[in-house]
């Protein structure tokens, strides 16, 4: 259902894109160039996870992967956040020229896109939008992350199409026409903040980076909170978005068997992956 959705609005968002990008080069509206670039961003974000979708599916049990297939997402997501960057430095560079030499603008042709533009970010909220489900702050309440990461990646386009349409007009009523380049920065801005923000969580995943603290704080509770175990050595490391594997090594003065405490591992981390290592310590004064 949720591949589903993604795939339509993957489909309107790339029209919207390419209807924006040719418009503001047509009517010289830089503000408008932006918001349709900054839209082309978030259809490639959306292509990622429709092809990691696809991908996962159809590899699902494909030897040649030992964790799965969840970095394919990872590696996908962080060669597209680099050529973002470079995208943003060529808006940046457009919009220094138009600070410079600026150009003649045809405010009321570029206004009509700029709404439309808006008009196409609403009607994908509404396709993105789960039914029954309020869309809060906390995304942790979706069923699926995906869609949800979807539903944002919308919501940030309709800011900056916000962000043209304002520039547009006080162009056109007051006379301000050097806001349309500076909206030209400001969406440049927007994309590089959305692009490092990849950058890093994909190079977590790509790195083999210790999981968050709370999620190995978790772990130790769950398996030193049965008796005089004691966690020696930890490591937890993702494997794909939201899903990770665990290497855990358990000292014990009466040690159980593996499986024991692998069956302790809370069902809500995301584990997918876990190997126990378990050691009997000298004396219980020894583990304490």
């Amino acid at each position: 259902m949720g591949e589903r959705r993604t795939l339509i609005v993957i489909a309107i968002t790339a029209l919207a894109m390419v209807g924006e990008i040719v418009a503001g080069y047509l009517f010289g509206s830089m503000a408008l160039l932006a918001d349709g670039l900054h839209m082309g961003t978030h259809a490639l974000a959306l292509s990622i996870s429709a092809f990691a979708y696809y991908y996962t599916r159809h590899h699902a049990k494909d030897p040649r992967f030992n964790f799965g297939t969840g970095k394919v997402n990872s590696l996908a997501a962080f060669a597209s956040a680099m050529l973002l960057v470079i995208f943003a430095l060529a808006m940046v560079w457009e919009s220094t020229k138009r600070f410079i030499s600026p150009v003649r603008i045809e405010f009321d042709l570029a206004i009509l896109v700029a709404v439309l533009g808006l008009v196409v970010n609403g009607v994908c909220l509404v396709i993105l939008k789960e039914p029954g489900r309020g869309h809060g702050h906390d995304g942790g309440a979706h069923k699926d992350h995906n869609l949800w990461a979807a539903y944002l990646h919308v919501m940030a386009d309709a800011l900056t199409s916000l962000l043209a349409i304002f520039a547009l007009l006080a162009g056109k009523y007051l006379g301000q026409g050097w806001l349309d380049p500076f909206m030209g920065v400001v969406g440049a801005a927007l994309v590089t903040c959305w692009s490092i923000g990849l950058i890093r969580s994909s190079s977590h995943v790509l790195l083999d980076m210790q999981a968050p603290e709370a999620l190995r704080q978790a772990i130790r509770e769950s398996i030193e909170g049965t008796g005089d175990e004691r966690i020696t050595d930890l490591h937890v490391w993702a494997v794909g978005p939201g899903i990770f594997a665990v290497e855990i090594t358990v000292v014990s003065s009466a040690p159980r068997p593996s499986g024991y405490y692998r069956e302790l591992l809370p069902r809500n981390l995301g584990l997918v992956h876990g190997t126990v290592e378990v050691h009997r310590c000298p004396s219980q004064t020894s583990a304490m």
